[in-house]
C-alpha cells in the first residue's frame, strides 16, 4: 500500500471507529434504559448481565452501515476542502486507488453483516426474548423488597417489614380480588414460593379482617396458604421467523412453498382451500421478507460508501454539511424503502422480498456514477 492509500485509509479508518462507538453508544441508549429498569425492578443481575450480551450485536446492523457513511463523508470531504484531492489530481494520482480501500473495507463489513444478520443477531434474538420471560418471572418474586408498598400485583397491595431469603417478615396484604370485599391481611411471616404462573404465600401467625362476606369479622390462623393466583407472565418462548439461522430459514421457506403447492393440488377450486392457499402464500411472503431483509441491511455498507465518498470529494469548506444532510437523506431514504416491505411483507403480489432490495440498487448505481464522474 503506498503512502498515500494509507494516509487516506488510516484517516478513513479512524473515523470510522470514532464514529462506530458514539452511534453504539446512541443506539444503546433505549437498551441501557431497559436494563435500568431490570436492575431497579430487582431482577438478579447474572440475568441482566446475560440481557445485556446479547442484545449488544443487533446494534452491529445499523451502526457499523452508518459509522461507514458518516467517516466516507467527514474523510473525503477534509480531503477536499484542504484540496489535498486537487493536489492529488494534478499529480496524477488516480484517484480509484486512493478510494479502494475504503470500499474493500465496506465489502468486508457487508460480508461480517451477513454472518452477524444470519447468525449472531438471529440467535441473540432468540436468547433475548427467552431472558425476557425469566426475567419477567424472576422480577416478579424479586419486587418483593421490603419498606415499601408494591403493588405490581394485579388486585393486590403488599408490605413486607424484612426479608430473608425466600422468608418475608411482617407481612401485610391488601387483597381486593373480590370486587365486593376489600380484605386485610396480616402475617407474622410467611414463604414465598413461585408455582407457573402463580406465587405462593404459607403465612404464620396470620389474621384476616373480613374473613368473606358472610363472616365479616377477623378470623386467625396458625398457618394459612395464600396463592397470588396467574400474576407472573409465562416463561415459555415460541420461536420466531427472527430466530431462524440462514439454513433454517431456507428450510423454512422452501416446506412453506411446498405446502402452498400441496394445498392448491389438494383443494382444486375449492373456496376454503384456496383462502387457505392465500393465508400459507402471505405467511410465505412474509418468511422471504425477513430473510431478504438480512442481506439488505448488510448490502447498506458497501452501498452508503460508494454515496458517501464522491458526495465528500464533491463537498467544500462551506458544502460539507450540504453534503453530510444529503448522505444522511440517503440513508433515511434506504432504511424507510426497507421498513415499508416489512410492513407489506404480507402482500406477496407485489414481490416485497424483491423490492426490498430496489434502495440498495439504487444506492450502488448512483454511487459508482458519482465515483465516475469525481474520479
Amino acid at each position: 500500500m503506498k503512502t498515500i492509500e494509507r494516509y487516506v485509509f488510516g484517516s478513513f479508518l479512524s473515523s470510522f471507529i470514532l464514529a462506530f462507538v458514539v452511534l453504539s453508544f446512541v443506539l444503546t441508549i433505549g437498551l441501557l434504559v431497559q436494563i435500568v429498569g431490570f436492575i431497579m425492578d430487582g431482577v438478579p443481575m447474572s440475568l441482566v448481565g446475560e440481557f445485556c450480551m446479547v442484545s449488544l450485536p443487533e446494534t452491529l446492523q445499523w451502526s457499523v452501515p452508518l459509522a461507514l457513511l458518516v467517516s466516507s463523508v467527514l474523510v473525503f470531504s477534509r480531503l477536499s476542502a484542504d484540496s489535498e484531492i486537487a493536489a492529488m489530481r494534478a499529480c496524477g494520482v488516480n484517484l480509484f486507488t486512493v478510494v479502494k480501500w475504503p470500499i474493500v473495507f465496506a465489502f468486508l463489513c457487508t460480508l461480517l453483516g451477513f454472518y452477524v444478520n444470519n447468525e449472531v443477531v438471529t440467535r441473540g434474538h432468540e436468547i433475548r426474548r427467552t431472558l425476557k420471560t425469566r426475567v419477567s418471572v424472576g422480577a416478579g418474586l424479586s419486587v418483593l423488597e421490603p419498606g415499601r408498598v408494591i403493588d405490581e400485583f394485579p388486585k393486590v397491595k403488599l408490605y413486607i417489614g424484612s426479608k430473608e431469603g425466600n422468608w418475608l417478615y411482617d407481612f401485610v396484604a391488601l387483597d381486593q380480588s373480590n370486587t365486593n370485599l376489600s380484605r386485610m391481611i396480616t402475617a407474622d411471616k410467611a414463604l414465598v414460593t413461585q408455582r407457573g404462573r402463580d406465587v405462593n404465600l404459607e403465612l404464620y401467625g396470620m389474621t384476616v379482617d373480613p374473613l368473606d362476606e358472610k363472616h365479616p369479622g377477623m378470623a386467625r390462623f396458625s398457618r394459612f396458604s395464600y396463592v397470588l393466583e396467574d400474576v407472573l407472565k409465562d416463561s415459555k418462548y415460541r420461536r420466531r421467523p427472527k430466530d431462524y439461522s440462514f439454513f433454517q430459514m431456507m428450510r423454512h421457506i422452501a416446506d412453506c412453498e411446498k405446502e402452498v403447492d400441496e394445498i392448491i393440488a389438494r383443494s382444486g377450486k375449492d373456496k376454503k382451500g384456496l383462502e387457505m392457499a392465500k393465508k400459507m402464500r402471505r405467511f410465505c411472503s412474509s418468511l422471504k421478507v425477513e430473510f431478504m431483509k438480512r442481506f439488505a441491511f448488510a448490502l447498506a455498507s458497501v452501498c452508503f460508501v460508494l454515496v458517501g465518498v464522491p458526495l465528500g470529494i464533491r463537498s467544500h469548506r462551506k458544502e460539507s454539511s450540504i453534503g453530510m444532510a444529503i448522505s444522511l437523506a440517503v440513508a433515511l431514504g434506504y432504511y424507510m424503502v426497507i421498513i415499508l416491505m416489512l410492513s407489506c411483507d404480507e402482500l406477496y403480489a407485489i414481490r416485497p422480498e424483491l423490492l426490498i432490495f430496489a434502495p440498495a440498487l439504487v444506492c450502488c448505481a448512483f454511487g459508482c456514477w458519482l465515483l465516475r464522474r469525481n474520479t
